[in-house]
């Protein structure tokens, strides 16, 4: 059984991690904001009494349904949004009237982007993957503990069980390595 401190110790240690994996998913910073807060409301609601060591896997579980929600969501809204946007409408006034070309997508979404500047995206990313599976396992280790999960030095330290110097070392090298390859097939970040 977790304690009400034991539970807020875990929320307060995750929202970060957990609001950074919703923007990842959903790409707009409100919506994420929503799906986290709703996950810890799910599950300081329905598993607040579940031991302290199974709280981050059934967050991690709640998250991602939670996001799913979302995506339900939105399609049904963009359903009945495009279905009902007709309606109302003189016929006469509008007889070349095309949704396709009255839809603006957000700017700095997915849907704004050209097909060309996904697929480049898509392939720009996959060479940032393939360099950092390439680098040696505790510079790799380090480097995805710092900046993907947004983990401190004392955290990722802790978790490698090395000391905070070999932490900076490690994703220094990691750093220099994967700039230095990224350079090299013409990608500056």
């Amino acid at each position: 059984m977790a304690t009400d401190k034991e539970l807020s110790d875990f929320l307060e240690n995750v929202e970060r991690r957990a609001f950074k994996q919703a923007v990842y998913a959903v790409r707009k910073d409100e919506a994420a904001l929503d799906i986290v807060q709703d996950a810890m409301i799910k599950l300081a609601e329905k598993y607040g009494d579940k031991p302290a060591a199974e709280l981050p896997l059934l967050f991690q579980r709640i998250l991602q349904t939670t996001i799913l929600d979302y995506f339900r969501r939105e399609k049904v809204r963009n359903t009945w949004v495009s279905l009902f946007s007709g309606l109302g409408n003189s016929q006469e006034e509008h007889e070349d009237f095309d949704i396709l070309e009255s839809y603006e997508a957000e700017q700095g979404t997915q849907a704004a982007e050209s097909s060309a500047d996904q697929v480049e995206r898509m392939q720009v990313l996959q060479l940032i993957e393939d360099e950092v599976q390439k680098l040696p396992t505790r510079q790799r280790e380090a480097f995805l503990m710092r900046y993907w999960q947004d983990m401190d030095v004392a955290e990722t330290a802790a978790a490698m069980g090395c000391s905070e110097g070999s932490v900076k070392t490690h994703c220094s090298r990691a750093n220099h390595t994967l700039a230095e390859a990224l350079k090299a097939k013409g990608i500056t970040l």
